[in-house]
């Protein structure tokens, strides 16, 4: 006997294509209000096997039971004092299960929108007085779109985030970046892009793998005084790589990665 499905409980209110391969997309459930979140968790998003693959993605060749919801955590990317809807940043991966089901919705269509949200990586694990650096590749900044959204205007801490992509246009919420930039003194957006040499229009600014950025000293330039584990914590989210890289670079300088039997100054959010 087939387990039961779950129905499609929510729509698709929005959808942008960032870039080839990244969308925005905004998801209203049908039973408002929104569960209430913290800038840092992630939701579930699901539909059924039957469901559409966009037309760039590989051919489906995993077998999906029928009657059973392909399931996914995203992380929130939009203001946890939003009431309207949720927002995702979403790569699309080729292969696999979900992805290519959520590049194929148009607004109206329906998706299934799990009933609570998750996680620990949220800014609550920092002191309130602490400054804080964010660092992600791609889809790994949403989180941070969330943090910044919500806490931001309050102002007191400073914020940086330090942002990379292969190409300028998979800087995702570039525009937005730069417009917080020059309305807040106590925040500094830091991109850089690693293949500068395939920029449609020559690329004026930092190149690089994020984690050079950090190497180079950019946050402390623009600060204009050093991070340190007493003044500051790190969150990190993106290419496992560049997490590893990054630990092993802020540790140099005793920068500790959190855990619960050891807190530490480096949140990490691992969803590879």
């Amino acid at each position: 006997m087939n387990e039961l499905k779950p129905a499609l409980n929510a729509i698709v209110s929005h959808k942008v294509e960032v870039a080839p391969g990244l969308i925005v997309l905004r998801v209203v459930p049908d039973d408002l209000p929104l569960p209430q979140f913290l800038p840092g968790q992630f939701a579930v998003l699901g539909l059924p096997p039957e469901a559409a693959r966009c037309a760039t993605s590989d051919p489906d060749e995993a077998e999906s039971k029928p009657g059973k919801l392909i399931r996914r955590a995203y992380s929130i990317a939009s203001s946890s004092v939003s009431s309207e809807y949720f927002e995702f940043f979403i790569n699309l991966v080729q292969s696999g299960l979900l992805s290519p089901r959520l590049f194929a919705l148009r607004p109206g269509d329906r998706v299934w929108l799990g009933p609570k949200v998750a996680g620990t990586f949220t800014l609550e694990q920092a002191p309130p007085d602490a400054d804080v650096v964010l660092v992600a590749t791609g889809t790994g900044l949403a989180p941070y779109m969330s943090m910044l959204r919500t806490s931001l205007a309050a102002g007191g801490r400073r914020f940086a985030v330090l942002l990379g992509a292969r190409h300028s246009w998979e800087l995702g919420y570039h525009p937005e970046l730069v417009t917080m930039e020059r309305l807040c003194d106590v925040f500094h957006y830091i991109p850089t892009i690693s293949r500068p040499d395939e920029e449609v229009v020559p690329w004026t600014g930092r190149t690089g793998y994020v984690q050079e950025l950090w190497r180079r000293g950019a946050v402390d330039d623009v600060w204009r005084f050093r991070a340190t584990p007493s003044t500051t914590r790190v969150f990190v989210c993106g290419n496992p790589c560049m997490i590893d890289d990054m630990v092993e670079l802020v540790a140099e300088e005793g920068f500790r990665e959190h855990s619960r039997n050891q807190p530490g100054e480096v949140f990490v959010e691992r969803y590879w």
